[in-house]
């Protein structure tokens, strides 16, 4: 019981921060944001608000925020699709992008008090200690992308929702958890700027496009190419998952 509780409130708390990043960055833009939810399914809490309906649903295994115009063509106030690209390029980005900020200062607070407690040193010299050591986990990150693309990691090297679970449910104490929490937010982050449809940062890719194009993509084509692209990131996230469950029996 205790062990699905960390393991709610952990994945609850990271798809809560990235796509208030995306709801945020949309009240920044000006841009309407028809729905805030949190979680996949049947809706178990609704909310009306001016212009948003905020949902709680029964899943908590992700969640979205639907923007006007987002999927398709709006000529209303604050539709998505009327926006500048550079708008547009700062909503989709926003979510990962907490997600790597929030990783990193939660990252950076734990290394400062664990050196201070355990090393007793001045605050100075924690402050420098916990800088280097976040400049190394953002390294390392960097590097884990690299090798990603040059082959060096395949997909027995990877770990999916399951494969976190399991390593949330061996943390034991707050600090382990927040460690843990810290790295796969920005793990998550990352992940989310790949330049693969249909993650943000394929979004943000199209974006692109569009802008050298100085038009958009036809409707039909992108809808194609989101379509085969989300079949593939399913199927590939089925073979991780395997990997995951092979890995813990």
């Amino acid at each position: 019981m205790i062990t699905a509780l960390k393991i709610i409130i952990l994945l609850g708390f990271l798809v809560l921060i990235h796509e208030m990043g995306h709801y945020i960055a949309a009240k920044i833009c000006k841009i309407r944001v028809n729905e805030f939810a949190i979680g996949f399914g049947p809706k178990i809490f609704n909310k009306k608000g001016k212009e948003t309906e905020y949902e709680l649903r029964l899943i908590p295994l992700g969640g979205f925020v639907n923007l006007e115009g987002e999927d398709e063509e709006s000529s209303k106030e604050g539709s998505f699709s009327k926006a500048s690209i550079p708008k547009r390029i700062f909503v989709v980005a926003a979510g990962a992008l907490v997600n790597i900020l929030f990783g990193i200062i939660a990252y950076f607070c734990l290394i400062l008090i664990r050196y201070l407690i355990v090393i007793n040193g001045n605050f100075l010299e924690a402050i420098n200690y916990a800088f280097l050591a976040s400049a190394e986990l953002i390294q390392n990150m960097w590097l884990s992308i690299v090798e990603l693309f040059s082959g060096n990691v395949g997909l027995n090297d990877m770990v999916g929702p399951i494969g976190i679970s399991n390593m949330v449910s061996k943390t034991s104490g707050l600090t382990e958890f927040i460690y843990l929490l810290s790295i796969i937010s920005v793990s998550l982050g990352i992940t989310n700027l790949l330049p693969i449809i249909p993650l943000d940062g394929g979004k943000i890719v199209l974006l692109i496009i569009e802008g050298i194009r100085k038009k958009p993509l036809n409707k039909d084509l992108e809808i194609k190419i989101q379509s085969i692209a989300f079949l593939v990131l399913i199927i590939f996230s089925i073979v991780v998952a395997f990997n995951d469950v092979a890995r813990i029996v």
